[in-house]
């Protein structure tokens, strides 16, 4: 299946593995303008909904990834209510990557600022170009990030490194940002999208309802207490020893061969 272009400034192409390209195209920087926004909801809800799509890549076209938010549409807004009003379509998206049932890849592939980078940490594997720039620069603005930056950059790489990419307004490399715990890693220059394909690959070969089922502990046990979170993980496997894909798995371990999975 194809879902590519059509003038359109996000669109998404599948691989033969069920790995779909997710690309951002609004030239020159990928700036995210109601137009990109519009196609980047109907672009991830279309992956959602597509039972070919098992994994997704999101890039951008050319030298940026996403260099943020379109500047002249946060000018417009001269109002308190408007101001808040106005991330409403970015935070419902970006929440609904971060929720989805199929994992995300932001493939990093240039400069990632502002709502660019509020989008890769939205994203559950982040990798990105040694010569990517990442950053939050909406304080040199005199505004805060409002797509999530506040609250999923504490949560993803610490309290102190948030404030320190906040409040500077700073940005820095792919190499810092893999130290700081921002991106899972920094790839050679060039690079970005064949790892993440290979990553995306080899995800995509495994059973749906594990990759579901580990999706779900990992994120519903971040907002439980460890004990609770724990009998969850318990209730998660539990259900998975009742699938074909688990004696299917068991099987193919023992007799050393390839599992077909079946998704069921």
């Amino acid at each position: 299946m194809d879902n590519s272009n059509n003038g359109k400034k996000c669109y998404y192409e599948i691989d033969g593995k069920g790995v779909a390209l997710m690309t951002i195209d609004n030239p020159p920087m990928n700036a995210l303008s109601p137009a990109v926004l519009a196609d980047m909801k109907d672009s991830i809800h279309g992956a959602l909904e597509d039972n070919a799509v098992r994994v997704i890549i999101i890039t951008g076209a050319g030298k940026a990834f996403v260099a943020g938010a379109d500047i002249t549409e946060i000018q417009k807004q001269k109002t308190e209510k408007d101001g808040a009003d106005f991330l409403i379509i970015g935070q419902e998206l970006y929440n609904t990557i971060e929720n989805a049932h199929k994992p995300f890849i932001a493939a990093i592939n240039g400069y990632c600022l502002g709502g660019g980078l509020e989008l890769a940490l939205a994203c559950h594997i982040r990798l990105a170009d040694e010569k990517a720039q990442l950053g939050l620069p909406e304080i040199k603005l005199g505004i805060i990030p409002g797509y999530g930056g506040t609250q999923r950059s504490p949560r993803i790489f610490g309290k102190s490194r948030a404030f320190e990419l906040i409040l500077s307004g700073n940005f820095i490399n792919a190499r810092q940002a893999e130290m700081y715990g921002v991106i899972n890693r920094a790839t050679e220059a060039g690079s970005v999208l064949t790892e993440a394909k290979e990553l995306a690959g080899a995800i995509a070969a495994r059973g749906r309802l594990a990759i579901q089922a580990a999706m779900r502990a990992i994120s519903e046990g971040l907002h439980l207490e460890m004990k609770e979170a724990l009998t969850f993980e318990r209730e998660e496997f539990g259900k998975l020893c009742e699938t074909a894909d688990k004696e299917e798995g068991i099987d193919a371990f023992l007799n050393k061969r390839e599992p077909k999975i079946q998704d069921r």
